[in-house]
């Protein structure tokens, strides 16, 4: 009885090619999207730094700033960064406080 318990217990397990092939498009959309996009950075990076060696470093920066402050104008941070978005987001606009017509 316990040979056929685990027979059958085997036969119902999915393989791993199973498992990748019922996985949405998406998913596969978006890894492919993050290699993309970390070759690219990977390569930037490169050109960057044969041109002067603190250029990635200043360019890294201003992306990071550019991030953060998107997410202080969305309000679409990490929710771990909440906190300290909290606390940083009145000093600067944001979508909820912005109005079209005034100027």
């Amino acid at each position: 009885m316990n040979a056929l318990l685990l027979h059958t217990l085997a036969a119902t397990q999915t393989s791993f090619w199973d498992q990748m092939k019922s996985m949405p498009k998406q998913t596969w959309i978006n890894l492919a999207i993050c290699i993309v996009a970390v070759v690219v950075i990977v390569k930037v990076w490169r050109a960057l730094k044969k041109i002067n060696e603190f250029i990635p470093y200043i360019a890294a920066a201003l992306a990071a700033f550019l991030i953060f402050f998107y997410w202080v104008y969305e309000r679409s941070e990490p929710r771990f960064l909440t906190p300290v978005v909290d606390k940083i987001a009145p000093f600067f606009p944001s979508k909820t406080t912005y109005e079209p017509g005034r100027r």
